[in-house]
């Protein structure tokens, strides 16, 4: 059929018809909601999550933390009262400090691990960080039912003493529990960094958190390096100190 025979056909057919009532969309679950409905789905009565903070900051320590839900006592009251959950990188430091307490007063259990700039150097980064999360896993599964999944987020971690466990790929957007433990783990190394600023002056700690920021880099090339500072990265903010 061309394109006249098509225009004709319309024509032929163009008798009033009812009205169509818009077909209505069915609403996107959004923010904490939806992440609590991935973890629900999969089926586990305790879920936990874990995730890090610091991994790529030229100084400071790295942080871990896990978070274990018990869906069983998780009702649509401590979901809304999570409703912003998401990956901490969305959210601005306010509402992170907000959420913080949240988690911390709905959460089954929380753990946090911590690792210095020196263990980083001995150990390197990335074992480090898989010993860091997989640490605050066992430790906040310790002593709980066998009914229970550890979720990590993008890295696995090994076996984890029998329990089930899944590596999930952007699981702070994904995971209730993931997320939740990625505002623990990022409030916990800010609120480190900010007192740190006033033992270690000149680096301006505080305001960048340990990342290599203009300012950062400016700093060290001004100074030199502070205790907290990790000498085993090859980063371009270290070479002024060979010269």
């Amino acid at each position: 059929m061309n394109l006249a025979d098509e225009l004709a056909g319309v024509v032929e057919e163009a008798a009033p018809q009812k009205p169509r009532t818009a077909a209505k969309r069915k609403p996107k679950t959004k923010g904490g909601r939806r992440l609590f409905q991935h973890d629900r789905k999969l089926g586990y009565r305790w879920v936990a999550g874990a995730d890090e903070a610091g991994r790529g900051c030229l100084a400071g320590p790295l942080v871990a933390a896990a978070v274990l839900f018990d869906y069983e006592r998780l009702g649509p009251r401590e979901v809304r009262a999570l409703g912003k959950l998401n990956d901490s990188k969305q959210h601005t430091e306010e509402t992170r400090e907000e959420l913080y307490p949240v988690v911390m007063r709905i959460a089954t259990k929380v753990v946090v691990t911590s690792r210095s700039a020196g263990g980083i150097d001995r150990r390197g980064l990335h074992k480090t960080n898989i010993a860091a999360l997989r640490e605050s896993l066992l430790k906040v599964a310790e002593g709980g039912p066998g009914d229970i999944i550890l979720l990590s987020d993008g890295f696995a971690v090994g076996d984890m003493d029998g329990h089930d466990r899944r590596a999930i790929v952007d699981g702070d957007a994904k995971s209730a529990a993931i997320a939740a433990a990625s505002i623990i783990a990022k409030v916990t190394r800010d609120r480190f960094m900010r007192r740190a600023d006033a033992v270690h002056p000149g680096w301006e700690f505080a305001t960048h958190v340990g990342y290599s920021t203009p300012e950062h880099r400016e700093a060290i090339a001004r100074q030199g390096v502070s205790p907290l500072h990790r000498m085993s990265f090859q980063s371009a903010a270290y070479e002024s100190l060979s010269r």
